[in-house]
């Protein structure tokens, strides 16, 4: 086929070409011209507005989590372990969609994905909008509505994948984590914002949790519409993804994930409840402190772990999990409130930390070894492989958490997860960070 005279003179000089659909053709940028001249910009407004959607959709997978400590109030008669069912299953599903969203820029774009995605939202907010509104809803239809909760779930991943390819590799460590961090600050703002809102003069008013949903699905879904961009260079590489698969490191990073992200998604969602349960007396409005410290957390993390390695800052990030626990076991003997949200936002404030830095560790393990382009190029591969798992597998924490304390009970429960965090940092410090192991000469 033969190139046009367009095409031709974006080849020779490196500018990118645009196509109705807002489409760009040619983008490049590892290209320094381009990137300096126009990449630069299309990019930062890319990654803006696809924050927008993926803090809507943290903010969805969290939503339940504030509702469900209300619903008895509200007119229902649900069990103790009915109630963390609720909690849990957005976390499930949504470890579901974040693998099945991997796929979705490159078959639709990033653009045209975005807002989708932004619309596809409107299922569990409409949803809770009617469940919450009738106390006699069923608990299988209740648990139906919450596992729509975890479409938010994979906002994160569609949005990741589609902001990599925006960025040169110099940048792309700051903008993803920048995104990630973004993204995560949905928590905290729904956790904060539907308190609120769903206070009315008459009572609870539970269906306002959904309602204020529905026009900012919206609004997200109007702007990137109208100023995000498709790229036809976002191609899928469903090799990158078996290959990760048959490498032991994508299994154990996965796990660590669970550790460390799945704990911030988890305690974000049971916070409320345990805070409920053990202290009935605080009716202040201090859930989302949690979440908002892990949050802007998360992109310390990486940056120690540019600086001192990610496995060793992964190692000190457990360590802190463990003492944390371990305060959190003592306050909750003492009754000590003051001490029970201190160790707690110590807990959420490493688990963010932990997140960074584990994340940091995909690149500096799948490198290691490859010192030639061809070995740097299938060491990129598996690690982009192992991010979509990784990311995936990690957001079972928000499933794995709610259960366990409905199993164990709160004392039991975090007992559990004291030996989970020693045992992931020791297996750390002895897989990358053992002066013997077979790592050591290599600083992840």
């Amino acid at each position: 086929m033969a190139i046009d005279f367009a095409a031709r003179k974006a080849l020779a000089d490196g500018t990118p070409t645009f196509r109705p659909g807002r489409w760009i053709d040619h983008w490049d940028p590892e290209n320094d011209k381009q990137w300096h001249t126009v990449g630069k910009f299309i990019a930062r407004r890319n990654l803006i507005l696809s924050m927008v959607t993926e803090f809507l959709g943290f903010a969805m997978l969290a939503l339940w989590g504030i509702v469900v400590p209300q619903l008895n109030s509200a007119g229902f008669d649900f069990t103790s372990d009915q109630l963390f069912w609720l909690i849990a299953l957005p976390g499930l599903t949504g470890a579901v969609m974040r693998f099945a969203y991997t796929f979705t820029v490159p078959i639709f774009g990033g653009r045209n994905w975005t807002v989708i995605s932004a619309l596809l939202l409107l299922l569990p907010s409409v949803g809770l909008v009617f469940a919450v509104n009738n106390p006699d809803t069923s608990f299988p239809v209740m648990l139906a509505v919450a596992s729509l909760a975890g479409l938010g779930g994979g906002n994160f991943t569609s949005s990741m994948v589609n902001i990599s390819f925006f960025y040169p590799q110099r940048e792309k460590g700051k903008a993803l984590g920048i995104n990630a961090a973004g993204g995560n600050l949905g928590t905290a703002w729904v956790q904060f914002t539907v308190p609120l809102v769903i206070v009315g003069g008459a009572g609870l008013a539970l269906d306002r949790a959904g309602l204020i949903f529905v026009p900012l699905c919206v609004l997200a879904a109007i702007l990137a519409w109208r100023y995000m961009d498709n790229l036809s260079c976002a191609t899928s590489d469903g090799k990158s993804l078996m290959m990760a698969v048959r490498n032991p490191h994508t299994w154990i990073i996965s796990v660590l994930y669970i550790g460390t992200f799945g704990s911030f998604i988890g305690y974000a969602n049971t916070f409320p409840t345990l805070l409920k349960s053990e202290f009935p007396e605080i009716t202040a409005n201090i859930v989302f402190l949690g979440a908002l410290t892990g949050a802007l957390l998360r992109p310390l993390g990486g940056i120690a772990a540019d600086r001192f390695g990610g496995a060793r800052v992964t190692v000190f990030a457990f360590a802190v999990m463990a003492l944390g626990v371990v305060g959190l076991l003592r306050t909750l003997e003492s009754g000590s409130f003051a001490l029970f949200l201190a160790t707690f936002l110590v807990l959420f404030g490493a688990a963010g930390v932990g997140n960074g830095s584990t994340y940091r560790m995909i690149p500096a393990v799948f490198q290691m070894g490859r010192d030639t382009p061809e070995g740097a190029a299938v060491g990129r591969r598996l690690a982009s492989g192992c991010i979509g798992i990784a990311g995936a597998i990690g957001a079972l924490g928000g499933f794995f958490i709610p259960r366990v304390f409905a199993g164990l009970g709160i004392e039991g429960g975090f007992q559990a997860f004291l030996v989970t965090y020693l045992v992931m940092m020791v297996a750390v410090w002895a897989i990358y960070q053992r002066r013997n192991s077979a790592l050591a000469t290599v600083r992840i």
